[in-house]
C-alpha cells in the first residue's frame, strides 16, 4: 500500500525531488546552448519553492513547476537574444494573478489567435484562479483549463515588449526600452458573475485596443 507523506502531500513512491530532477534533465536538454545547466537547475527548484508557498494541494506541484520553469527559461533565453520571439510579447501583472490579469491574458490569447504571445503574473499570487472569473470567461467562449497563478519574476518582465499592470502599484521592475501601461480595472475578487462580466467587458475593450495597436 502506498502511503502519503504528510510533509509533502505526495505518495511515498513519488518523491518530488526525483520528479524535479527529471524536469531539470529534460529542460537542460531542451535549452542546451541557450541557458546553462546550472541555471536550469536553479530555476526549477526556485520555481518549485515559489509555487509551493501558496499551493494548498501539493500533488500537482512538480507538473506546474515544470510549466512555470519552462516559461521562465523561455523568457530568459528571449531576453538574452538567443531565442527568437515568434510574436510580440505582452505581460499582464496584477496582485493575485487570479482575476484581472488572467482574464486579460485569456482574451489576448483568444482574440489574437496566436499572433501575440501573452504571459501573466502576480505580485502576491493566490493559490488558484478565481472560479467566477473562469465561469465568466467560459460564458464568453474562452475556456481556460490550465491557468494557474504565478509569481512575478524578472525574467518574464525582461522578455516582454509591453508590460501592463492592473492594480499592483510599483511592484513591477522597470527596464529601459519597454512599454509600460497601467490599466485602472476593478478587482473581481469576491464579486458575483454579473459584476465580473462587467469587468470582463471593460478588459476586453482595452485588449481589443491593444491588439489593434500591435497590428494583431
Amino acid at each position: 500500500m502506498t502511503r502519503t507523506d504528510p510533509s509533502t502531500g505526495f505518495p511515498g513512491l513519488l518523491d518530488p525531488n526525483l520528479v524535479l530532477r527529471r524536469h531539470v534533465d529534460d529542460l537542460a536538454t531542451r535549452f542546451a546552448g541557450m541557458v546553462s545547466p546550472e541555471t536550469v537547475e536553479r530555476m526549477v527548484f526556485e520555481s518549485y519553492a515559489a509555487l509551493g508557498r501558496t499551493a494548498r494541494v501539493k500533488a500537482h506541484l512538480p507538473v506546474l513547476t515544470c510549466r512555470f520553469a519552462t516559461e521562465r527559461l523561455t523568457a530568459l533565453a528571449q531576453a538574452k537574444g538567443v531565442l527568437a520571439k515568434e510574436a510580440p510579447e505582452v505581460l499582464f501583472v496584477c496582485v493575485q494573478n487570479a482575476g484581472r490579469s488572467q482574464m486579460a491574458a485569456a482574451m489576448v490569447e483568444h482574440l489574437s489567435e496566436g499572433r501575440v504571445h501573452v504571459r501573466s503574473a502576480g505580485s502576491m499570487p493566490a493559490d488558484t484562479v478565481d472560479p467566477v472569473v473562469l465561469e465568466v470567461l467560459t460564458a464568453r467562449g474562452m475556456t481556460v483549463t490550465d491557468a494557474f497563478p504565478k509569481p512575478l519574476t524578472d525574467d518574464v518582465v525582461q522578455a516582454a515588449d509591453v508590460v501592463i499592470t492592473m492594480g499592483c502599484g510599483d511592484a513591477c521592475p522597470v527596464y529601459p526600452g519597454k512599454r509600460y501601461l497601467d490599466w485602472d480595472v476593478a478587482d473581481p475578487a469576491g464579486q458575483g458573475p454579473d459584476v465580473v462580466d462587467g469587468i470582463a467587458a471593460d478588459i476586453e475593450t482595452r485588449v481589443r485596443g491593444l491588439l489593434a495597436e500591435l497590428g494583431a
